[in-house]
């Protein structure tokens, strides 16, 4: 037996709102599109191309969210394994290596660095590494590292001069001019070039280069230089003469000029004078031997000081001369 169950018909008052809905919802709608379509109008596109625009961009998306998931995955360092093996395989591997630029510096400390690199794969040297290890060496100041198809690395070196010497108790270092240590080497084997000592002194070498070259009539005969303290020079003559100079750039320098005039007009290196001190500002003291010190005075123009030095630990007669004397 069946049963028909009838429902109530709508009211006029819910007809009437869902129809105000409807209408609201297809104004919004016209209103909408309207003001998107006025936007899309002012861009210099047409559709055609926007919906190219929109597919290139989903597509680069997709495409890096490929790429980060290989990264993840470790896909791009197996292809580059694979890559270099190919390459290996094709003979693109280090065979040779070769060494251009080196004067002073043992060849052999160059091919052991790049020596590790032999039989691998060209695209597998890192040549930034390379030439890291290389600027470690003490005589070189640059390199450059680059491969030479198809199995060759070149290597070219930018050594360092050497400058000077530093004496370091009993042994002897070869330094460039910004007092960088190359190697050491024997008394024998300097090759007559400036010796410097005294605590510190291989950090001066650049100030002491300026130094020396307010007198070059003077520069080429001076064998050794003392950093004394800290804060002045001792220059050693290759006469055997010791010169002291005060403390200070620019009053060693005046002292220094001083003395190059001395000693052009009295020539006063080779002769008797054993030293001379320059740190008062306005006498040079003259350590001479005994008995000649009233003579040495005299031909320079200067007046006898006694025993008065500036190194009262000597027990040699000294001799006072002015800084602006000059031969009569």
């Amino acid at each position: 037996m069946s049963q028909t169950i009838r429902r109530k018909p709508k009211s006029a008052r819910k007809v009437a709102a869902r129809q105000g809905t409807k209408a609201k919802v297809r104004k919004a709608k016209a209103t909408t599109g309207s003001t998107l379509d006025a936007a899309m109008s002012w861009l210099p596109f047409t559709e055609e191309q926007l919906h190219k625009i929109f597919l290139v961009a989903i597509l680069g998306g997709a495409v890096g969210l490929a790429c980060v998931v290989a990264n993840a995955a470790g896909v791009p360092m197996l292809a580059n394994a694979q890559f270099a093996r190919v390459s290996a395989d094709a003979g693109f591997e280090v065979k040779r290596v070769e060494v251009r630029g080196v004067k002073h510096l043992n060849e052999l400390k160059v091919y052991e660095k790049a020596l590790a690199e032999r039989d691998r794969a060209m695209t597998e040297v890192d040549l930034d590494a390379l030439r890291a290890e290389l600027l470690g060496l003490s005589w070189v100041k640059d390199a450059r590292v680059s491969r030479q198809l198809p199995d060759t690395l070149v290597i070219d070196i930018v050594e360092r001069e050497a400058h000077a010497v530093l004496r370091k108790d009993d042994q002897f270092v070869l330094i460039d001019e910004t007092g960088h240590e190359l190697e050491q080497v024997s008394r024998k084997d300097t090759g007559g070039k400036l010796i410097v000592s005294g605590p510190g002194a291989g950090q001066q070498v650049t100030e002491l280069a300026n130094l020396l070259q307010a007198a070059p009539a003077l520069q080429p005969g001076v064998q050794e230089a003392e950093w004394i303290g800290n804060r002045r020079w001792n220059l050693t003559f290759r006469t055997g003469q010791v010169l002291a100079l005060p403390e200070g750039d620019k009053e060693a320098a005046g002292a220094l000029v001083t003395f190059a005039r001395l000693d052009g007009t009295n020539r006063l290196l080779g002769g008797k004078v054993m030293a001379f001190d320059m740190r008062a500002p306005d006498r040079i003291y003259m350590r001479v031997p005994e008995g000649e010190g009233q003579e040495i005075a005299s031909s320079a123009g200067a007046v006898p000081h006694g025993q008065t030095a500036a190194d009262s630990a000597d027990k040699a007669p000294k001799t006072l001369i002015p800084a602006d004397a000059e031969e009569q």
